[in-house]
């Protein structure tokens, strides 16, 4: 008994002490003040078992790097990924440069990850890092791409990057992206196509983590109002056409349009309206 008490004590004061920690801003969040070096360890440890325990669901294609592939990914590494990470011959943005975490070079990517874990990661991204989900801005095609790309990154010269990246533009609308292992609900589809189109950024949606923000309205209660913006029915095609296109509603909106697409902008309606 008297060894469960110190125990139930020590955890009393451990949760007291973690509490304080986080009241009185101990931490140093700034991006000039790096993690210590033991936190920045114990995060790259949990992020390369995490990816491993996940990526096996997404063995490679048997044909993944083909020249056709390698044109592909070069375009969306082009489009997407160098303004982080730099390429050969290409320094990253200055801005990408003060980020904590830095984005590394990926050049030798293949050399610290599998296949699989680098498409996981392009399509999910990491939270808390800066590197954003691609999954609702690439296709599963194109996604595999970038994985070839980056197969053929290590041994590629300045110049044949440039040949490389010749290519045509890669910013298709990715109408639904593939199915997950294991599938999701309906519901968490919307509440995650909510997140990766940033309307947690300006609203607060019911049952979706985001900011307590005010910058546009609350999305509640969508179904009993007469007019969405003022404008639009309260109905899945007004909403949906909303989503899409608020200016082309209402032209005075500060709402922008985010490429979404109709199959995406439908499934956050039908959300809506059911909260």
């Amino acid at each position: 008994m008297a060894a469960l008490a110190a125990l139930a004590a020590a955890g009393v004061l451990g949760a007291a002490g973690a509490a304080a920690f986080v009241w009185f801003g101990v931490y140093d969040v700034s991006a000039t003040g790096p993690h210590l070096q033991p936190v920045h360890s114990l995060l790259e440890l949990a992020l390369k078992r995490a990816v491993q325990r996940r990526a096996d669901a997404h063995p490679p294609p048997p044909d993944l790097v083909t020249a056709a592939r390698v044109m592909q990914g070069a375009a969306c590494f082009r489009d997407r990924c160098v303004a982080c990470h730099g390429a050969p011959g290409v320094a990253p943005e200055r801005f990408a440069l003060g980020m904590q975490p830095v984005p590394t070079s990926l050049i030798e990517a293949t050399r610290h990850w599998r296949r699989q874990d680098l498409y996981w990661i392009t399509r999910n991204g990491i939270k808390m890092s800066g590197m954003p989900a691609w999954e609702y801005r690439l296709d599963e095609r194109e996604l595999w791409s970038v994985v070839a790309f980056l197969d053929a990154l290590p041994l590629m010269t300045p110049d044949q990057y440039r040949a490389l990246t010749a290519a045509p533009r890669c910013d298709g609308i990715v109408d639904a992206p593939a199915p997950l292992d294991p599938p999701l609900t309906t519901v968490e589809l919307a509440r995650r196509a909510f997140r990766q189109h940033g309307c947690t950024a300006c609203h607060v949606i019911p049952g979706v983590v985001g900011p307590d923000t005010s910058n546009g309205p609350r999305l509640s209660g969508l179904a009993g109002r007469d007019r969405i913006g003022g404008k639009a029915f309260p109905t899945e095609d007004g909403i949906a056409a909303w989503i899409r296109d608020p200016q082309a509603i209402d032209a005075h909106s500060a709402m922008p349009a985010l490429g979404i697409s109709e199959t995406q902008a439908r499934l956050m309606a039908r959300y809506l309206l059911a909260h």
